[in-house]
């Protein structure tokens, strides 16, 4: 387990809570804590280091970044574990491992894990689970709570980590109706947590992101009906 470790400079937080984020599907919890990161000027205070991740290396604006960040909000009372690359599943134990393990070093109040849930319908709910029935409780009037299923991918894997070490863990999911990138999925999200923590953080930057991401797509889906339309008319063509 020593290969995954989380490395820090400083934390000047005492019982941060935790909150973890990996992509996944409509890449919901990428994009609201990559949101934290700008909207909130985040501090970044480390990386997770592991030989199990694929040799990559991140940049913005022409700086090297680490691909599994750490960062740290004063104001808020957090610390964030951002990933900008997928996580395969059979390296997701040792980097949820490390996470808890980084968690109990600094005494972390509870950790908080993001993802997204695929309903393929519109209408952005935002579910949610913990490993206690008191968490159940802190989070039960903000969110709908997700009573049967499973969990996939980092996120549930660290709550298993944190069931195996009675850690306490809550999971936000955000709906999602597909595949592509859900902005309006990750403002509900945002929306719950400041609700949940007593938070202010503005969202109307991913409010015009996902007006373009949607304009894009109805772009898309009249040239590709324009193209079936021609496909008809002409059954030879393309």
């Amino acid at each position: 387990m020593n290969e995954t470790k989380i490395i820090v400079k400083k934390l000047d937080l005492d019982k941060p809570l935790l909150i973890a984020s990996f992509p996944g599907i409509g890449l919901v919890s990428t994009i609201a804590t990559g949101h934290f990161i700008y909207e909130l000027k985040l501090e970044q205070i480390g990386m997770l280091e592991s030989k199990v991740l694929p040799p990559i290396a991140t940049l913005f604006e022409g700086v090297i970044l680490p691909p599994i960040r750490v960062y740290q909000s004063k104001d808020l009372g957090f610390v964030l574990v951002h990933s900008d690359i997928p996580i395969l599943p059979q390296i997701a134990y040792d980097l949820s491992y490390a996470i808890i393990d980084w968690a109990e070093e600094v005494n972390a109040s509870k950790i908080l894990s993001l993802a997204g849930i695929a309903t393929f319908e519109e209408s952005k709910r935002v579910f949610g689970a913990a490993t206690r029935k008191e968490l159940i409780e802190e989070i039960k009037d903000h969110v709908e709570i997700f009573k049967t299923g499973t969990i996939s991918g980092v996120a549930g894997s660290i709550l298993n980590e944190c069931v195996a070490r009675n850690f306490p863990g809550i999971v936000l999911l955000g709906e999602t109706s597909g595949f592509n990138p859900d902005p309006r999925a990750a403002m509900a999200v945002i929306d719950a947590m400041n609700r949940i923590f007593g938070w202010n953080i503005k969202v109307d930057k991913l409010e015009k992101e996902a007006e373009f991401i949607e304009a894009q797509l109805q772009k898309l889906a009249e040239q590709t009906k324009v193209h079936e339309e021609r496909k008809e008319e002409f059954p030879m063509y393309g």
